[in-house]
């Protein structure tokens, strides 16, 4: 067990650095985890932490106690509170963290099953609530465009609670062409749709696309074998968030298919 209580430390210089770096992240294939939450539900995906390290206040918590022995890692650590505080995301952190690879979805399947593909939405908290209700609606796959936030920030991996760690995510693809490969029906969202959300056969395999905060989905998208539907909304409402609308479609899919019984 390392104790690390100098900022020169090689160990620390590089959580740090992928606390704070959207390009570090990037480049290492990497993340960091905060919390006890995050970093249990990735021991529980079956993965591997590279290095899950602790704070020397957080040890009086059991959770984190355990977690810091517990968790699979390569190397675990506890740092002083001082040098915790700058890695950790969060005002108040709890006092547990890990360092972990970004899995690998793989490569995009000939055929996607039923998923989300988000176009250029840039809030992470957005992202992250979408993945989030996505894993439990019961998918299994998301694509998120060129222009949507990195899917392994810290906000995103908040935001998700550990829906990451139940889904193939795949980043800067072209939606149009994954929407092309998808063998059921593409819905498109979109607030001017004459075919009402409620109205909608959702029964069958869908595909979901959800668009930009500000611009909507991008006119490419709505491609000839996709669906434009809307959420009726009471008069002078102009729009819902993004995250709320994608909770509101995926779940009545949820919703028709239990209405409907088991098939044949």
């Amino acid at each position: 067990m390392k104790h690390v209580h100098s900022r020169q430390n090689p160990l620390f210089r590089t959580l740090v650095k992928l606390a704070t770096s959207s390009r570090e992240r990037r480049e290492k294939g990497a993340a960091i985890l905060d919390g006890p939450h995050l970093v249990a539900t990735h021991a529980a995906s079956g993965r591997s932490a590279e290095v899950v390290f602790a704070s020397e206040s957080g040890l009086v918590r059991e959770e984190v106690r355990r977690l810091l022995e517990e968790a699979p890692a390569g190397a675990r650590a506890i740092l002083s509170d001082r040098l915790f505080q700058e890695i950790a995301q969060v005002a108040t952190p709890v006092g547990i963290g890990a360092w972990v690879s970004v899995p690998d979805p793989g490569p995009v399947p000939e055929r996607p099953g039923e998923c989300v593909l988000l176009d250029a939405i840039q809030d992470a908290g957005n992202v992250g609530s979408i993945l989030r209700t996505a894993a439990a609606a019961g998918l299994r796959e998301a694509y998120l465009g060129p222009g949507t936030a990195f899917a392994w920030a810290p906000k995103v991996l908040r935001a998700a609670q550990g829906a990451h760690f139940a889904l193939a995510i795949h980043e800067s693809v072209p939606l149009v062409e994954i929407a092309s490969r998808f063998a059921g029906q593409v819905w498109v969202t979109a607030g001017d749709a004459a075919l009402m959300l409620y109205d909608a056969d959702l029964c069958g395999p869908n595909a979901w696309i959800f668009g930009n905060e500000g611009a909507g989905v991008a006119p490419e998208l709505g491609t000839p074998t996709s669906r434009r539907v809307s959420i009726p909304m009471a008069g002078g409402t102009e729009s819902l968030n993004v995250a709320a609308a994608a909770a509101i479609c995926l779940f009545e899919a949820v919703r028709q298919r239990r209405a409907a019984g088991p098939g044949p």
